[in-house]
């Protein structure tokens, strides 16, 4: 890839054709070290946020070795680039096949079940192991997220409950997970998830070896501004230190967007302008989809000549190059007043779901890739300072009842 000081730069000197997606690996090394470096506990890549080379080997430089994976892509993915990466088949839903290539050819004993039905299918295809470490997942509350996560998995109630005593019995080593949804603005969903979780394995009555807290971790965008992180850590912790689990219990989360979101920008290219709408050269078919279905406002900014004229901002209605009607974002950005053809807009924060969503409909889908050395538009990670690896904690079982 090409590398430049700046997206600006960039286009001043290429003037691309294409969609650019702009890399920028030391923003992910840096919100990956923030995480392994305060957390109490392991930190998963979720691969499925961005599973570019680039970003895995900035996450990886940082110290994450541990990934949650939720394909046999992303399994032979993360499998084949680092060797002493420990892989979570976190996807609660596996087909037989994956199951047992998983167990079987790349040695997985971490997957993630929110049924009996999918429980039965692990024992079984991986031949009754005796070292699975099976992780429920848990159905919790995610009202306190932007884009909600509770409808599709997690068991709840006596489902929930029989499901723990059915895996504790099969399992080496047995879990629970959740995930509060994605881009979480308030720190104490994590503890109501926490104590709604500690119920349920009050009630099965089941020694948990494990605490999977999940992802949901926000960063900034316009309009969303998200406490420190810090007051994330603090309200996981002190929720955990009442869970009624083993005292060595390990403590494990799973962001995706947190780590990712800087690390990337788009860079589209207005087409032609009619009134307030701008028809861009990408869209919701392709880097913009969150934008496009999930109401996600990216900071935009226009890149000209430093020097040009400023002038006042306007809001614009954009629309993708396909010849779907529904390839239009759903918020108004605003943009200079006399924006035109021709000229390039820039994209913050699409390091998370961007280039990973993007698609070939309609013929769309090209893109050019490239390195940029300038900063994020945005980042809650700031000039934090490094801090010492969290101490791992120490043995002792605590009373369930």
């Amino acid at each position: 890839m090409e590398r430049h000081t700046s997206a600006l730069a960039l286009v001043l000197a290429d003037q691309p054709d294409l969609p650019v997606h702009c890399v920028r690996p030391n923003a992910a090394t840096k919100a990956a070290d923030w995480f392994v470096r305060r957390f109490p506990g392991d930190v998963l890549y979720a691969v499925k946020a961005n599973p570019h080379p680039t970003v895995l080997d900035a996450v990886y430089q940082a110290g994450v070795r541990w990934f949650d994976v939720a394909s046999i892509a992303e399994i032979e993915l993360i499998a084949l680039r680092f060797d002493d990466a420990t892989l979570a088949f976190m996807h609660p839903v596996k087909a037989r096949s994956a199951i047992r290539r998983a167990y079987f050819d790349f040695g997985i004993r971490i997957f993630a079940v929110d049924s009996t039905e999918e429980l039965a299918k692990i024992i079984t295809e991986t031949g009754g192991a005796k070292d699975l470490h099976l992780i429920v997942r848990v159905a919790v509350s995610s009202d306190y997220a932007q884009h909600k996560l509770s409808g599709k998995f997690g068991a709840t109630g006596t489902e929930a409950v029989l499901l723990l005593r059915e895996a504790r019995a099969v399992a080496d080593e047995l879990g629970v997970s959740f995930h509060v949804g994605s881009q979480c603005m308030r720190p104490e969903a994590w503890r109501i998830a926490m104590d709604a979780v500690s119920d349920v394995i009050r009630e099965a009555g089941v020694t948990i070896d494990i605490v999977d807290v999940g992802g949901g971790f926000p960063v900034a965008y316009p309009g969303l501004t998200p406490p420190p992180l810090e007051d994330y850590i603090a309200e996981i912790e002190n929720a955990f230190e009442q869970m009624p689990v083993l005292e060595n219990a390990d403590l494990w989360c799973e962001p995706g967007r947190a780590l990712c979101a800087e690390a990337g920008s788009h860079i589209v290219r207005v087409e032609l302008r009619k009134g307030d709408a701008l028809y861009l050269n990408d869209g919701a078919y392709g880097a913009l989809f969150d934008a496009a279905h999930d109401g996600l406002v990216y900071p935009v900014k226009l890149l000209r000549e430093t020097g040009s004229p400023r002038r006042p901002l306007r809001p614009f209605r954009l629309y993708g190059p396909t010849c779907d009607s529904i390839d239009v974002l759903q918020s108004t950005f605003m943009l200079p007043a006399d924006i035109s053809e021709g000229d390039y807009i820039e994209f913050g924060m699409t390091g998370a779901y961007g280039a990973a969503l993007a698609t070939k409909f309609n013929g769309f889908g090209e893109y050019i890739e490239a390195y940029v050395d300038d900063a994020p538009m945005m980042s809650v990670f700031g000039n934090a300072p490094k801090m010492p690896v969290r101490p791992r904690r120490t043995a002792q079982i605590i009373n369930l009842a």
